[in-house]
C-alpha cells in the first residue's frame, strides 16, 4: 500500500477531489419538494416546479446537477402547507364579540417569487397569519352572528379565501381553502344575553307569521263566502218564487224548531209570515 501511495499519490488525490466535486455537483430533489437554484444570490432555475395534474415520474424530480460552490439550492415544500390562526375575538355586525378559530391551507406555486419575497415557507406562514386575521375580521365584521349559522357562512368563507389568496400571490403562494373551526360567544353574561335576544327574535318572527296566516285565512274565507253568495244568487235568480219558498222554509225551521225549553208563538192566520202555509190564492 505504501508503494502504491508513493507511485500514485497525485492520482489518488485527484480522484478523491474529483469524487468530492462530483458529489457536491449532484443534488437529489424528491417529489415532495421544489428546488430553486441560486447563483451568486440570484435564482436562475427551478427544479420540479409545481404543476397541477402532472403524474409522479414526469415532474422533473430526481438527480440534478449544479455548479459546486457557485450555485446553492433552496428547497421549497411542494405539498399543501397548514396556516393555523390563533383563537381571536371578532366583533360582528350586530356588535357581538365572537371567539373565532380558523385555519387556511396553501401551496407554493411560484418558488422563485417566494424566495425573493419571503425566503422560506416558514416566513410565508408568518407573513400570512396576520393577513388571515385581518381579512377574517373585516368579513365577519360585516355579518351578524346569526348569519354565520346559516348557508351564508359559505359565502363568507369564499370571500375570505379570495381576499387572502389575492395577497398570498405576492409571496408566490396559492390559498386552497379557508375554514372556520368554531365561532362561539364568550362565556357568561354576553352568551346568555345573546341567547335571550335570539329567543325574542324567534318569538317575534313566529308571531308575525301567525298574524299573516290569520290575515290570509280571513281573506280566503271572505272570498269563498262572496263566491258562494254569488253562486246562490245566480241559482235562485233563475226561479225567484222557489227562492222565496226555500228561504221561508229555512226561516220556519229556525223559528219553530224545538229547543231545550218550550215556547209558544201566537199569530193570526192571515199573517204575512205564514203565507207559504196558505198555499196559492
Amino acid at each position: 500500500m505504501e508503494r502504491i501511495w508513493e507511485h500514485h499519490k497525485l492520482s489518488i488525490v485527484a480522484a478523491v477531489v474529483l469524487l468530492a466535486v462530483l458529489m457536491a455537483s449532484v443534488v437529489v430533489v424528491p417529489e415532495t419538494q421544489q428546488a430553486v437554484i441560486i447563483r451568486t444570490g440570484e435564482p436562475v432555475r427551478v427544479i420540479n416546479r409545481f404543476r397541477p395534474n402532472v403524474p409522479y415520474g414526469q415532474t422533473g424530480a430526481g438527480l440534478v446537477l449544479r455548479i459546486p460552490f457557485l450555485e446553492r439550492i433552496q428547497r421549497v415544500d411542494k405539498r399543501v402547507i397548514a396556516l393555523d390562526m390563533e383563537r381571536q375575538q371578532v366583533l360582528s355586525a350586530d356588535q357581538q364579540r365572537l371567539q373565532v378559530d380558523a385555519y387556511a391551507r396553501f401551496r407554493i406555486i411560484d418558488p422563485v417569487l417566494m424566495v425573493e419575497t419571503a425566503g422560506t415557507s416558514d416566513q410565508v406562514v408568518a407573513q400570512l397569519q396576520p393577513i388571515l386575521t385581518s381579512v377574517l375580521r373585516q368579513e365577519l365584521g360585516r355579518r351578524t352572528f346569526a348569519s354565520l349559522l346559516t348557508a351564508e357562512r359559505g359565502s363568507a368563507m369564499t370571500n375570505i379565501r379570495e381576499n387572502l389568496d389575492r395577497q398570498a400571490r405576492e409571496y408566490g403562494a396559492q390559498i386552497i381553502d379557508v375554514r372556520i373551526k368554531r365561532t362561539d360567544l364568550p362565556d357568561g353574561t354576553p352568551l346568555e344575553a345573546a341567547y335571550t335576544r335570539m329567543q325574542t327574535d324567534r318569538e317575534r318572527e313566529a308571531a308575525t307569521i301567525r298574524a299573516q296566516g290569520r290575515k290570509q285565512a280571513q281573506i280566503i274565507r271572505a272570498e269563498a263566502e262572496a263566491e258562494a253568495a254569488k253562486t246562490y244568487a245566480a241559482a235562485f235568480g233563475k226561479d225567484p218564487k222557489f227562492y222565496d219558498f226555500y228561504r221561508a222554509m229555512q226561516s220556519y225551521v229556525t223559528t219553530f224548531e224545538s229547543g231545550e225549553g218550550e215556547s209558544s208563538i201566537i199569530l193570526s192566520p192571515d199573517n204575512e209570515y205564514l203565507r207559504q202555509f196558505r198555499g196559492k190564492q
